[in-house]
């Protein structure tokens, strides 16, 4: 049995309204077995600043390189090297769990294995492998093309005998495919239906892509765990939304990386254009649903174009500029986030019993979310895995 003791001399929790302050939090093995007003104990004890959950990051591929030129081709070995990097940034940035919502040949299972059996150093891992799109839709480079009920029900099942944790479809076109149409609804409620239905028989959430109104609306119709994106949000997608307890995974990160880098430093101008068509009324979208009280999660979508993996900071400043309080970020950023990824019960929140996934920060994020980039040791199933910024191993 291992043992670690924490004293935080400020604790968020990642469920109370208020932080606490001075705890003691004893960890045995990877769980966390007691917190408590601190007092002194024969062991040595961690003396942290400010203690947080681990954080997470709903919507990532973990494969994709960024920061290069958009016409630039990967091999496979390329990418796997990159991956393994991957791992390492979302550790170093205090993000312990990432949900990743689409990889080709479904290699994503394959890095959360190698995760499991200490090949390589990563946070814990969902997995959709390959997305499942209409036939030329988007994304369909990589994923599962499907038309009708019958070819989306086989495609769903084929995906749940490859293991993955959750079904990504795609009910709209997107920035990323070339000559798709982001505000375009691709998949019909019928064909959503069918798959958002097998999916929870196998006890797997769904998610999908979804960026314009009409693409949206039929996703909530045919019953989505999670909308993606949510360029373009009315009331009748919220009034569903509330009522049907549908996450939003914003994904700010995402068309900001892209208008801040632009054509000069490689983006493609097809994906430029279309981004300046839905950035507006997708930043209108989250400020609109953060005040009617949907459930918002952490996603950043990192991978594309100039988004790296390491940006989840990004991701609770931009939120933040929305005039979202701080100690609300950091619950998407955490609690909210475990339940949108259906893994509440052991993460998300530094309670006894559950796992201990704990980010340590040097200043407070509540006076400034920009604190959480001040890292100066991250935690993970009771393993210090990251101090000074560097991943231990």
């Amino acid at each position: 049995m291992t043992k670690l003791f924490v004293h935080a001399k400020l604790l968020i929790d990642g469920i109370s309204a208020t932080p606490k302050l001075d705890q003691l939090i004893s960890i045995e093995d990877d769980k966390i077995k007691a917190i408590e007003d601190y007092h002194e104990i024969q062991e040595n004890v961690i003396e942290v600043n400010t203690i947080t959950p681990g954080f997470f990051n709903c919507h990532v591929h973990i494969l994709y390189p960024v920061g290069f030129d958009s016409k630039k081709e990967f091999s496979l070995i390329e990418k796997i090297f990159y991956a393994q990097k991957h791992c390492k940034d979302y550790l170093e940035s205090g993000v312990t769990f990432i949900r990743v919502v689409g990889t080709e040949e479904n290699y994503d299972l394959q890095i959360k294995e190698a995760i499991q059996n200490d090949v390589i150093q990563g946070p814990h891992m969902y997995c959709a492998g390959k997305v499942i799109c209409m036939t030329g839709g988007h994304g369909w480079q990589e994923g599962i093309e499907a038309d009708g009920k019958d070819a989306c029900l086989k495609a769903v099942r084929t995906q749940l005998k490859s293991g993955v944790d959750l079904i990504k479809m795609m009910a709209t076109g997107g920035v990323m495919t070339k000559g798709v149409e982001p505000g375009n609804a691709q998949f019909s409620v019928e064909e959503m239906k069918v798959m958002i239905e097998e999916a929870h028989k196998a006890k797997r959430k769904t998610a999908t892509h979804a960026q314009g109104l009409q693409g949206i609306k039929n996703a909530l119709y045919a019953g989505i765990d999670s909308i993606e994106h949510g360029c373009f949000l009315d009331e009748k997608c919220l009034e569903l939304m509330k009522k049907q307890n549908t996450f939003l995974v914003p994904t700010l990160c995402a068309p900001q990386c892209i208008i801040d880098k632009g054509i000069e430093n490689g983006v493609a101008k097809y994906m430029v254009d279309k981004t300046l068509k839905v950035k507006d009324a997708h930043v209108k979208s989250v400020k609109k649903a953060y005040k009617q009280g949907i459930q918002i999660a952490l996603g950043t979508d990192a991978g594309t174009p100039f988004n790296y993996h390491n940006n989840t900071a990004y991701e609770m400043e931009l939120l933040a500029r929305l005039n979202i309080p701080n100690m609300d970020i950091l619950k998407i950023a955490t609690i909210n986030s475990a339940r949108c990824v259906g893994v509440e019960k052991d993460y998300g929140s530094i309670e006894v019993g559950k796992q201990a996934d704990l980010v340590c920060l040097e200043e407070n994020p509540l006076e400034n979310i920009s604190n959480v980039r001040k890292i100066n040791r991250v935690i993970q199933s009771g393993k210090i895995v990251v101090e000074n910024n560097r991943v231990e191993g």
